[in-house]
């Protein structure tokens, strides 16, 4: 299972944070599990009233990301599901999306929770959905690291100029 080695991150002081949850259309029930899992952990940490913007695919999820960066978000997460199929079109949306969301977070300074299952098949992307009987919450997962990583942000004081 990829999840082994997980930390255990505890989230504080983050009720005040605007955090949007942006998810890809394709797949549907892989997504409704990840979107659940995303809005039951930002309810867990106290964050009632995210954003959620649904685009096409995963492959809209870096420019939706941006445009929500620019717009004064302390964090996003992006939740898509790739699933491997018998062309090069799955290296090149992985590696599209990973990159670009990456981008988004160097070049904006915007934490982003990447919750994008890239799979081989239907069954390890469902096993990572966050659904009953899944073994990971890969939606859930993806809005902690994310809020965690703006909460530590934001304790960093600007420098003296």
């Amino acid at each position: 299972m990829s999840g082994k080695g997980a930390p255990e991150l505890s989230v504080r002081n983050c009720g005040d944070l605007r955090v949007a949850v942006i998810a890809a259309q394709w797949h549907e029930k892989v997504m409704d599990g990840l979107v659940d899992g995303a809005l039951r952990a930002l309810h867990e940490l106290g964050i009632d009233e995210p954003t959620l913007l649904r685009v096409p695919g995963s492959f809209e999820l870096p420019v939706a990301a941006k445009v929500l960066a620019g717009r004064g978000y302390n964090a996003i997460v992006a939740l898509g599901v790739v699933i491997r199929g018998g062309t090069p079109h799955f290296e090149y949306v992985c590696q599209g999306v990973t990159q670009g969301l990456v981008q988004v977070s160097i070049d904006t300074g915007v934490p982003v929770g990447f919750g994008v299952l890239t799979c081989d098949n239907d069954e390890q992307a469902l096993d990572r959905a966050g659904l009953e009987g899944s073994n990971e919450d890969k939606g859930h997962e993806a809005v902690i690291a994310a809020v965690s990583t703006a909460v530590t942000l934001r304790s960093v004081s600007e420098p003296w100029h």
